[in-house]
């Protein structure tokens, strides 16, 4: 018997109301030694794209930032992983549910079978699926999938797990979250590398519908692919000050020569071209300015991941979402393909067609 389609039926999204990126900025440029060295940083955090980052810590009492006097972060060392954790428990459950309160109609709890999470900068048991689970009163036999430390690319992991579900159980309604408080783990950088890499980093979360009704965006199959040698160009480890990453700015290079490689695009794109319809992680302008260049992509391709990342930042999981929020929106039609890349390095993509 063939199996069912899998529907992406409808998709919203939800960032906290604290702007963080200028803050960031001021905050990070003075610990920079070498006067030339900060004049390059400030070069690049102006060409980064982005706009706007968004956290879930508030503002002090007279308004200032995370990293200002009586902030979150103004404690001798930074604050310890636990003190970041006990955010996240704090936190991730209220923005994961400002995301599905977004769904409106879509979203009917008794429906609901199957619950898939994505979540990468935080834990807390019991895990935030069911946290999640609890608050919305879903039953308590929904089947619930929690995806955790995977990176950027674990939107699409969500998506395709959702999809596996529904090709399986033809009655399944998958709901399908990512929250992400990447703004939890600030570190002590004082070089340009590991502060222009936090300078991407922001607040957000998505949710979506997943079932056979034929309505939104029709899910097509999965591809993975790890590329080889690059395993240290994306490391996160956790730390006794929060979550540590490691992002080389070897990463858009490696993306470009990977990505023009026939038998890469063989394996992502089913031996063909890349579809007309191109959501791609907003993991930073260099990466979409890379997959743009290894594709050769019309100018406009990338205008929704770019769109993305100069109102929003990089949301880890998140992200991936949010582009296709953004194309379900403005009712993109034709096939496509969202793919993330993460630690690995690896890429991760699903097909789609909007209709």
């Amino acid at each position: 018997m063939k199996s069912p389609t899998a529907w992406l039926n409808a998709l919203s999204t939800a960032t906290p109301d604290h702007d963080i990126h200028k803050a960031f900025i001021d905050w990070a440029t003075p610990r920079l030694a070498d006067e030339r060295v900060r004049a390059i940083f400030a070069r690049m955090a102006g060409r980064s794209g982005i706009d706007h980052r968004w956290s879930v810590l508030p503002p002090t009492a007279d308004g200032g930032s995370p990293v200002a006097p009586g902030g979150f972060y103004d404690v001798a060392g930074l604050p310890p992983t636990s003190a970041r954790m006990a955010a996240y428990a704090e936190h991730a459950p209220e923005l994961a549910l400002n995301a599905i309160a977004g769904l409106g109609d879509a979203f009917e709890p008794a429906r609901v079978t199957h619950l898939v999470v994505a979540s990468c900068t935080g834990f807390v048991a019991p895990g935030i699926d069911q946290i999640i689970a609890r608050r919305l009163g879903l039953a308590a036999t929904v089947e619930r999938v929690l995806i955790g430390f995977m990176g950027c690319y674990a939107g699409v992991t969500a998506l395709r797990s959702a999809r596996h579900i529904v090709r399986s159980e033809p009655d399944a309604v998958v709901l399908v979250v990512s929250v992400e408080l990447s703004t939890l783990h600030l570190s002590l950088a004082d070089q340009p590398e590991p502060l222009l890499a936090m300078l991407q980093f922001s607040d957000g979360a998505a949710a979506g519908i997943v079932s056979s009704e034929a309505e939104g965006l029709q899910l097509g199959e999965g591809r993975s692919l790890a590329l080889e040698d690059s395993a240290e160009l994306i490391c996160w480890d956790i730390g006794d000050k929060g979550f540590e990453m490691q992002l080389s700015g070897e990463v858009p290079g490696r993306l470009r020569a990977a990505l023009g490689e026939p038998g890469v695009q063989a394996q992502l794109f089913g031996g063909g071209a890349a579809p007309p319809l191109l959501a791609v992680h907003a993991g930073g302008r260099s990466v979409l300015d890379a997959v743009e260049a290894a594709l050769h992509a019309p100018a406009d391709a990338l205008a929704d991941s770019r769109a993305v990342l100069g109102a929003w930042g990089n949301m880890s999981s998140a992200t991936i979402l949010f582009v296709l929020a953004r194309m379900m929106a403005r009712r993109a039609k034709g096939e496509g393909i969202a793919i993330a890349f993460g630690p690995g390095l690896a890429a991760e993509a699903i097909r789609f067609t909007a209709s």
